[in-house]
């Protein structure tokens, strides 16, 4: 089982060492950076690793959706909900820090769960014009 790992190995360091990969590569950011991140930072920073920078998610791994033509992105709210709460393996984003924490996980305020989903909605192909704001994500949190 691991021979063919070490095989695939100087590939797998050749591709991540790639110019046309690293060109693609967001620039991590620090907390404080972070904390001011919109909507297209955010799915670079927390989403595009799953979900690809294209937006058409992947299969290889494990199954991560794609929101081009996605019906479910029809709804703000629920996709906020899903931002916020999680599903299936997707971790929850804004739960706050101290779950983040306990699950190593990122913790995304209303604000920006609110930009990604408007991000989201407007980009890869989707033209939602209704947005969704932090109070109204606050609201959906707090609803049982």
């Amino acid at each position: 089982m691991i021979a063919p790992v070490r095989r695939r190995l100087p590939l797998l360091l050749a591709l991540l060492a790639s110019p046309a990969l690293a060109d693609e590569a967001p620039v991590m950011l620090d907390s404080a950076q972070f904390a001011k991140a919109d909507g297209a930072t955010v799915y670079a920073q927390v989403c595009q690793g799953c979900h690809m920078a294209d937006g058409r998610g992947a299969a290889q791994v494990g199954q991560y959706p794609g929101f081009a033509d996605n019906p479910t992105l029809v709804s703000p709210q629920y996709v906020a909900l899903v931002v916020a709460n999680g599903r299936r393996n997707m971790p929850a984003f804004g739960r706050g820090e101290k779950y983040a924490a306990a699950m190593r996980s990122i913790a995304l305020t209303d604000a920006q769960i609110a930009e990604v989903t408007n991000y989201l909605r407007s980009h890869f192909g989707n033209h939602y014009e209704d947005h969704i704001t932090a109070a109204d994500v606050a609201a959906l949190k707090q609803a049982p």
